[in-house]
């Protein structure tokens, strides 16, 4: 029971999330938005006991949205993506598009035979579609993984121009930051 309360619960959180990437009227609110609702949807993959693919596309989004907002503020000419802006063009182009396509989908649903399940489910599942996505090269993948999230991390730290010791000292015992450019809060 509790199983199918928490299914209910991130399948609504993920459309109301869903919903709102387009109803916020800012890049930054929307970004955080369509994680949330990324998060939603793999909470309904970790109820169904498919740990690996959950916590997979829990990490994936949050890394892909993390680094969203970094270009954001990098890129973007308003701070940070925080200007309102519509999130929505050709909205009635949109309307009739997305309709069509629920229709289809759903029509779809209905009309497909959909086959009988044949043989038994494997031992462990999430290793076995890990073995089907991946192959043997699935060590390779997590490794390559690992060191593309390294590659990230490092590009950011070394692309900052200076950090907090440049600031208050060695020791963070300056009372006062020695700030190169002034008007910051702590002037």
């Amino acid at each position: 029971m509790w199983a199918q309360i928490l299914f209910w619960l991130c399948a609504a959180g993920s459309v109301a999330t869903g919903i709102a990437v387009f109803r916020v009227d800012s890049m930054a609110r929307a970004t955080f938005a369509l994680l949330a609702s990324f998060v939603f949807a793999a909470g309904t993959v970790l109820l169904l006991n498919l740990a690996y693919l959950g916590v997979l596309v829990i990490l994936m989004m949050i890394m892909e949205m993390v680094i969203m907002a970094v270009f954001m503020i990098m890129y973007m000419m308003n701070p940070a993506g925080l200007m309102p802006m519509s999130m929505v063009h050709n909205q009635k182009g949109a309307l009739v598009i997305a309709g069509a396509v629920f229709a289809a989908l759903t029509t779809g649903i209905f009309l497909v035979p959909w086959p009988s399940p044949a043989g038994r489910p494997p031992a462990d599942a999430t290793r076995a579609l890990g073995e089907a996505l991946m192959g043997s090269k699935m060590l390779v993948m997590m490794v390559l993984g690992l060191g593309l999230f390294a590659t990230m991390v490092t590009t950011v730290v070394l692309a900052t121009q200076r950090g907090r010791y440049d600031r208050y000292g060695d020791r963070l015992d300056a009372a006062k930051p020695d700030d190169p450019v002034p008007g910051g809060l702590n002037r």
